[in-house]
């Protein structure tokens, strides 16, 4: 989140989206994280995603709005880091920061998950 905390993500039910799930499982609000297929053709079989930054995502938005100001029109872009990592990556990583390792359960896939999806 922005460190005003202004803008983030706390969602008030059952987060769809890795980042705030793994956030209340590490303070305690979750028993654990559900990860959803290890069967997926990637370097530990869960799905690969490129997390960005909620700054990064609003600075974004603001450089496309200051684009379409002087030259309107119908643009495609897409943010990202150029580099994925996996469920399990973020799991490492968050555990890793909090000093413990966080619980998950592997579960079957969801229907419409792809392995890989990332931007540059």
């Amino acid at each position: 989140a922005h460190p005003s905390g202004r803008i983030g993500e706390d969602p008030k039910g059952v987060p769809n989206n890795l980042m705030p799930y793994i956030q209340q499982v590490a303070v305690g609000k979750r028993k654990e994280l559900v990860v959803f297929g290890n069967d997926y053709p990637t370097h530990d079989g869960t799905g690969v995603r490129d997390y960005i930054h909620v700054v990064d995502l609003a600075k974004g938005h603001t450089a496309a709005l200051r684009k379409l100001r002087g030259n309107p029109g119908c643009v495609t872009y897409n943010l990202g880091t150029g580099k994925g990592y996996s469920v399990l990556d973020i799991v490492r990583a968050y555990s890793n920061a909090c000093g413990r390792d966080l619980p998950y359960k592997i579960a079957p896939r969801r229907p419409g998950d792809v392995s890989v999806v990332y931007s540059d």
